[in-house]
């Protein structure tokens, strides 16, 4: 009989399906027209109804399958009154049909720490700039981000009235990442993305120091990780603290899956064991390619102004 799949490749599997649900849930809140924003820590810093019930919706449908995996999301929440329409019990049968890579079959539930954020690019959701929005599932073991999923619930928004809106983008280390075309920017291209409403004179100069051809502003950690899977940027800097663990953990999962790498200003890589501390505070520099052409780049100036 065929051995039951490795509990990581389940776990992926019900995070697709997860982030499927979670995706139309931000669909059917923006289209309801209500979108019930609350500033947390300003007006960069919001929140609307459909963070608080996709949170509500990943995190109550993933501890119920994987009662002993810890899960971490972005958003401070009540966890016990979740509605039974908020939870979503499938998987995706194509992500269970593949091996599990060896190095990963003997995890434990106990073992996985899962990142969530319900809905990256929430500013530019309450602004209608929709392709910068994503739901960030992201896996961890080890401290390390080793899967990851992420859902673009209006990829295709601005295709026409049959468009097929949405996508779900998966990876695991070691097996690659699916659901999109990997594509290297134009080679000899400086193409540099980043921050679009939290800007500062340190990110400005950061970016100034390596002379980019063009810089690309939009919102969204994911958002800016598919940039550069699909060959639209060379290189995501951010000099600045703001993004979290949750933003950077499943969007690092592809990313590496794929050979790109990403690190903080300073060039640490990032944890993600439970305890760690939620803020990626020195900042992001990640690429797909010729990362260490940007790390060299990056002024003394502004690392010693960013400290881990």
């Amino acid at each position: 009989s065929m051995a039951s799949p490795a509990l990581l490749m389940r776990v992926v599997a019900s995070a697709y399906s997860v982030a499927e649900k979670a995706a139309t849930i931000v669909r059917n809140v923006m289209s309801a027209g209500d979108l019930g924003i609350v500033e947390k820590a300003g007006p960069n810093d919001l929140q609307t109804k459909a963070d608080r019930l996709v949170q509500m919706s990943i995190c109550a449908s993933l501890a119920r399958k994987f009662p002993k995996v810890t899960i971490i999301g972005e958003e401070e929440l009540p966890t016990d009154d979740v509605t039974e329409d908020l939870i979503e019990d499938g998987h995706c049968e194509e992500i269970l049909k593949k091996p599990c890579p060896a190095q990963y079959t003997g995890i434990k539930e106990e073992e996985l720490v899962i990142w969530v954020d319900p809905l990256d690019g929430t500013k530019e959701y309450t602004e209608g700039l929709l392709d910068h929005v994503t739901v960030l599932i992201g896996i961890a073991y080890g401290g390390k981000a080793i899967a990851g999923v992420i859902n673009q619930p209006y990829y295709n928004y601005e295709a026409g009235a049959n468009a097929v809106l949405g996508r779900t983008i998966w990876g695991v280390l070691g097996m690659g990442a699916f659901g999109f075309e990997l594509t290297e920017a134009p080679a000899g291209k400086h193409i540099v993305v980043t921050t679009r409403s939290h800007s500062s004179a340190l990110v400005n100069e950061c970016i100034a120091a390596l002379n980019p051809d063009h810089v690309i502003r939009v919102g969204g950690a994911g958002n800016k990780i598919i940039q550069l899977i699909e060959g639209k940027a060379s290189a995501y800097v951010f000099a600045s603290p703001g993004c979290k663990k949750w933003d950077t953990c499943a969007p690092e999962a592809i990313l590496h899956a794929v050979g790109g790498k990403i690190t903080d200003i300073c060039g640490n890589s990032f944890q993600y064991n439970k305890e760690v501390k939620h803020m990626n505070s020195a900042g992001v520099l990640a690429t797909l390619r010729n990362y260490d052409y940007y790390a060299s780049r990056i002024p003394n100036t502004v690392k010693e102004s960013l400290v881990p």
